[in-house]
């Protein structure tokens, strides 16, 4: 009897051991779930957390980045020796280097703030930036970025244009901008759904400021070939562009009113394509000089019609900030022009185009500032609806260049782009 009981004793034991060793992994498992669970509740209190933000940012706001990095460039090419002795530039070079290496970082910290709030729009977002990319005017602005990059490198006060590390650098900013010519060019010449003549606006233009830019630092590092590819590149379809807009082709689709600063972009090409050509040929010759007169006397056009501008001034947008880059790249063209000509109008020129640039700038910075909490702000649907009624009543009242010569209205941005 007394064995028959230790053997059942035993056999029970010999279950609570086996129990023991069954339940030993699940508690593994049950950690490495909870470790899962924790990581994917994680991954969606950032995905909420950043989805107002990620959902009004789009790559419009890169136009803050191509104002910095074009400053960036003016200050540097103001501060370097000059062959004259002109009193503007010699007063700028009077100014400590750190001011300019606190401009080039603020650039660099504002253009890498940006890149990664993009990124992360594509990593949560990607539908809304493939809507961007498939709007006529938001697959405009994907070439901001790396024009602000090409900018930068060449306004660096670090990276020599002789060297391995700029080198490998214009290629990695290059590419993209090879790669979307290559998409948006090619859909303007074949058989396409999107002919340049229905799509074309003076956000177009960034296509070719973009080749212009690529050529332009090509030139700095002795790539002259090269530089004369993009520039080639940029010039032909920037006279395409050009005509197209000038002529407003039937079904050529105009800007919002919000978006009418872009028209500065008309100064922006040829003040570019000037400079490009510049460091090109060595010279700022007769090519570069038309080319700098076709953009003041674009910027006169412009600045003579202040009702064009009136309505989108009334509220504070990011789309402020594309008079910037265009006035600081003809303030480049003037420094050159005037350090060729040597001229009293000529340096007079690059004083008040210089001085405006920098004051823009500095304004839109402050703007920016006051209303930083206002950018990325998701409006409520009644507030939306306000807006679109009196986008609808600003439209209905402007007589200037709202439609089309067919009647047609133009397609409100819708959050693509602003």
């Amino acid at each position: 009897m007394m064995s028959a009981k230790e053997g059942k004793l035993g056999s029970q034991q010999a279950h609570i051991e086996l129990v023991i060793e069954v339940v030993s992994p699940n508690i593994g498992a049950t950690h490495d779930g909870l470790q899962h669970s924790n990581n994917n509740a994680f991954l969606h209190f950032m995905k909420q957390t950043l989805t107002p933000t990620l959902t009004k940012f789009h790559a419009g706001y890169f136009r803050i980045s191509l104002s910095l990095c074009s400053q960036a460039l003016l200050w540097k090419t103001l501060g370097e020796p000059a062959d004259g002795n002109h009193l503007f530039r010699r007063v700028f070079r009077l100014m400590p280097s750190t001011a300019f290496k606190i401009l080039w970082s603020l650039a660099l910290l504002t253009l890498v703030a940006l890149s990664v709030v993009y990124l992360l729009r594509c990593l949560f977002h990607f539908d809304k930036v493939k809507s961007e990319f498939l709007h006529h005017i938001g697959v405009n602005y994907l070439f901001a970025p790396w024009i602000s990059w090409l900018l930068l490198l060449q306004s660096s006060p670090f990276i020599g244009s002789g060297t391995d590390c700029y080198t490998a650098l214009w290629w990695i900013f290059m590419v993209p901008v090879m790669v979307l010519d290559v998409k948006i060019y090619g859909q303007w010449f074949t058989k396409g759904k999107r002919f340049l003549s229905t799509v074309a606006n003076p956000s177009s233009q960034l296509s070719v400021i973009g080749n212009l830019v690529g050529a332009q630092a090509a030139a700095l590092m002795g790539w002259r070939e090269s530089a004369i590819c993009m520039f080639s590149l940029g010039m032909t379809h920037y006279l395409v562009i050009f005509v197209t807009l000038y002529q407003r082709i039937s079904g050529c689709q105009c800007l919002p009113v919000m978006l009418r600063p872009v028209f500065f972009l008309f100064i922006a090409a040829p003040s570019m394509a000037s400079l490009a050509w510049d460091s090109i040929s060595g010279s700022f010759d007769s090519s570069s000089k038309m080319l700098f007169y076709l953009s003041t006397f674009l910027f006169m056009s412009l600045v003579s019609r202040p009702n064009l501008f009136k309505k989108s001034m009334r509220k504070f947008d990011v789309a402020w900030w594309a008079y910037s880059f265009p006035l600081t790249a003809l303030a480049l063209a003037s420094v050159e022009y005037a350090q060729e000509v040597k001229g009293g109008v000529a340096h007079v020129l690059m004083v008040f185009f210089s001085t405006l640039s920098v004051l823009v700038s500095f304004l839109l910075m402050v703007s920016t500032a006051l209303h930083s909490s206002a950018m990325f702000a998701i409006p409520s649907a009644q507030q939306q609806a306000t807006d679109n009624n009196n986008n609808n009543n600003n439209n209905n009242n402007d007589d200037e260049e709202e439609e089309d010569i067919n009647g047609r209205r133009s397609e409100p941005a819708d959050g693509i782009i602003s």
